[in-house]
């Protein structure tokens, strides 16, 4: 299972879908995807190489925030 926190105006606010956090959040507090055991099949690597690419997404976002 997926976990994501993520703090909006001092509160803690908890996701297990990645779609579901907001683009107004102040801080990224935890960001965990749940990876399969393995063996992985093709489907779950190329979902496993995306996670990298959606937590720099919510950096940026909690960068320009901060500026």
């Amino acid at each position: 299972m997926h976990k994501f926190v993520v703090m909006k105006n001092n509160e803690l606010l908890m996701y297990t879908k990645y779609e579901d956090i907001p683009l107004d959040f102040d801080h990224v507090i935890e960001f965990m995807p749940g990876i399969p055991p393995e063996p992985h099949t093709e489907e779950e690597h190329e979902e496993i190489e995306q996670w990298n690419s959606k937590l720099q997404r919510l950096m940026e976002i909690e960068r320009a925030r901060s500026m």
